[in-house]
């Protein structure tokens, strides 16, 4: 029965891809005894609640190959339809191109950039240790009901992917002995035999990263055999080593048994065509007249599965009622966590800092994780290599690392909560996407700003699963110094703020860093990154002719009104350009111009504001504007319309201190002047422009 339903998985696979007429069967087919086998056999789930808290976890990083996955929640019961599987790939199906989390239940998170799953999956094993320290630290080995596996497949080309290579040696330093990897080493990607860019011994490089490695050949005889068995005596020996992460490599033959088209490119990404589907069902003893045939004894058979998974279910929730009543004080908390609520009066715990004194924002953010510490114990995180550089050490917390790895300056333990991600940045994003996804606690990760184009995709992925997560950016501007261009982000906020879905938050000062941080926490479905200075910025005096922070919440706001509450120009500036908004006014004020600066730290949380609200802040009449931002100004043409100038860098940097870099470039505030009067005359304000006669 088990064979005739691996078959009934080949058939579909080829089914749904000729009803569709584009997709990739060739993997699904040739996965499909794999992912019956851990579906059925070892993967701890629940079909009937596919967000069980106790449940393992399955990350398909070849999202391509989404069929492997939507077979398998179909036959084992979850909520898909074989008529979700007819509409593979088409308008509104439960069933798209890739995975998506979210969208179908079952779907653990969404995949399809290659070797994105895989850094996922990293993520997900650390926060289910996280979690265990949090919620259950004295268990024994495997007796707590925060133990479970995390089960990763991939293809050559998540192992080709770069960013494998971070996640995988990050993996094996921790010693995640709950994570296993399936490598489907079947030579073939798109462009036919992996051999003409594929050469390396890929299982000797998880070796030497440490993990436990296995290897499961289909094709040791010279012959294909299916060796099943052989393929679960892996599977279990990778689930009882607790002490390293496992890979398991199984060399398949893509496709099999299409006569024609197995072993081959054409196989990887295109539907196999009429004939050929019918020959492959005549080799596997299936009507070929049939399509989306599942004979009922086959399903039944399938979805006996539903009972193995409630029976494991049973047996967890006694272990974790009992855990409930000897930690009810654990349990509070992990409801708390868990639901993603913040706890009443967590605010509270924010600085306040003393206006005057000149306070780098990054620096400011750093005080503010360390006075957020013993109130969100959900959040934890840390840096690529750069945690004096980004502040995003928590002073006093144990840094999360296998006891043997601590060190003088970061001690800690397996079960801390300081991340120390090496010079990984690509891993990095995708790594706290994972963390995200596992649960409930509230990753970071930081870097400079400009390496924010190593974790672009993840970024993106995390605006697409609308995960929170926030990334710490420092050294946000030319103002970093003299690093010079190539650490220098010119075009790096618009080309953030151009991902949907993302808050880019650039403060201007540190009491604005504690507001942003507030509202970013506050937001749990959506990722945000925080861009932070390197340079001291003067922490300003509010209450009187400057506004309150609080305005910050809202993504823009009047920081400083004209004299007379009807500004001629509106300056509209972000993080350290602010102050230069601020001496620019107080030049046009004292010309008599009327002159209202406008904090805008998130364009995308102004954006979220009612009309009226806008309005108010930038009112449609006042056409001079000036944007104020030390990069490119690609976007501000929204915000300063027709008759708007702005003060922007649309060039690389230069190796300098930064007050030179700013002067050289006419960053300052005797170039929003300038700009505001230009800005004036095109607007046609009164007397703005007009010169006098020297007479006859």
């Amino acid at each position: 029965m088990d064979r005739r339903a691996v078959d009934v998985v080949r058939a579909l696979a080829m089914d749904a891809v000729e009803e569709c007429g584009s997709g990739h069967p060739g993997t699904a087919m040739s996965l499909a005894p794999a992912a019956y086998l851990l579906f059925q056999r070892f993967l701890r789930h629940d079909p009937t609640d596919p967000d069980w808290a106790g449940r393992d976890r399955f990350v398909l990083s070849c999202g391509h190959s989404s069929l492997t996955l939507y077979i398998q929640l179909y036959l084992s019961g979850y909520p898909l339809t074989l008529d979700d599987l007819k509409s593979l790939r088409k308008w509104d199906s439960l069933t798209p191109g890739h995975p998506e989390h979210g969208h179908t239940a079952g779907v653990e998170t969404t995949t399809g950039p290659l070797g994105q799953g895989i850094a996922n999956a990293v993520g997900m094993a650390m926060a289910a240790r996280r979690e265990r320290g949090l919620f259950d630290p004295d268990a024994a080995p495997g007796e707590s009901p925060f133990d479970h596996t995390i089960w990763a497949f991939a293809s050559d080309g998540d192992i080709e992917e770069g960013i494998s290579h971070e996640a995988g040696a990050l993996a094996a330093h921790q010693r995640l002995g709950n994570l296993v990897l399936l490598y489907d080493d079947n030579h073939i990607s798109i462009e036919d035999d992996t051999a003409i860019a594929l050469s390396e011994d890929v299982r000797a490089r998880y070796e030497a990263y440490g993990w436990d490695v296995h290897s499961v050949d289909w094709t040791v005889n010279g012959d294909y055999e299916e060796n099943v068995g052989a393929l679960a005596e892996a599977f279990a020996a990778a689930k009882a080593e607790t002490g390293r992460p496992s890979f398991v490599a199984l060399r398949t033959i893509i496709g099999w048994p299409a006569p024609n088209k197995k072993n081959t490119g054409k196989i990887h990404g295109s539907a196999l065509g009429a004939d050929e589907v019918a020959a492959t069902k005549r080799i596997l003893g299936l009507d070929p007249g049939k399509s989306f045939d599942v004979p009922e004894d086959v399903l039944a058979h399938a979805r006996q599965v539903v009972d193995r998974g409630r029976a494991l279910r049973a047996e967890w929730d006694r272990e974790y009622d009992a855990w409930r009543s000897a930690s009810p004080d654990r349990a509070a908390e992990y409801d708390r966590i868990s639901s993603r609520t913040l706890p009443a009066g967590w605010a509270d715990a924010l600085p306040e800092f003393e206006a005057g004194k000149d306070l780098a924002t990054r620096a400011a953010s750093g005080q503010i994780l360390g006075a957020l510490a013993l109130t969100l114990p959900e959040l934890w995180g840390g840096s690529a290599d750069l945690a004096e550089s980004n502040n995003t050490t928590m002073k006093g917390e144990p840094s999360f690392i296998p006891e043997e790895f601590q060190t003088k300056e970061f001690p800690g333990h397996r079960y801390g909560r300081t991340l120390h991600f090496g010079v990984r940045e690509h891993a990095m994003g995708a790594i706290c996407n994972g963390i995200a996804l596992h649960g409930g606690t509230r990753p970071y990760g930081g870097t400079f700003l400009i390496f924010s184009d190593y974790m672009r995709p993840a970024v993106r992925l995390a605006a697409l699963m609308k995960l929170p997560v926030t990334f710490v950016w420092t050294h946000d501007s030319i103002g970093l110094g003299e690093d010079g261009p190539t650490h220098q982000p010119v075009e790096h906020l618009w080309a953030l703020r151009a991902i949907p879905g993302l808050d880019v938050v650039r403060p201007a000062d540190a009491n604005e860093t504690a507001v942003a941080w507030r509202t970013i926490l506050e937001h749990n479905d959506r990722p945000a990154g925080i861009a932070l200075t390197r340079q001291k910025l003067p922490t300003l005096e509010r209450g009187g002719a400057l506004a309150p922070a609080e305005g910050v919440a809202r993504g823009g706001y009047v920081l400083a009104d004209a004299s007379d509450g009807r500004p001629q120009v509106i300056l509209i500036a972000t993080g350290s350009e602010v102050e230069l908004a601020l001496e620019a006014r107080e030049t046009l004020e004292g010309e008599g111009t009327p002159t209202r600066v406008v904090s805008m730290p998130c364009v995308e949380w102004f954006e979220a504001q009612d009309d009226a609200y806008r309005q108010k802040v930038l009112p449609p009449a006042v056409r001079a504007r000036v944007s104020v931002e030390a990069g490119v100004a690609l976007g501000w043409r929204i915000y300063v319309g027709d008759a708007g100038e702005s003060v922007s860098l649309e060039h690389f940097g230069a190796s300098a201190d930064y007050k030179t870099l700013f002067q050289q470039f006419g960053i300052t505030a005797e170039r929003v002047v300038a700009a505001a009067h230009a800005s004036l005359i095109k607007a046609g304000v009164g007397e703005a422009g007009r010169g006098s006669t020297t007479g006859n």
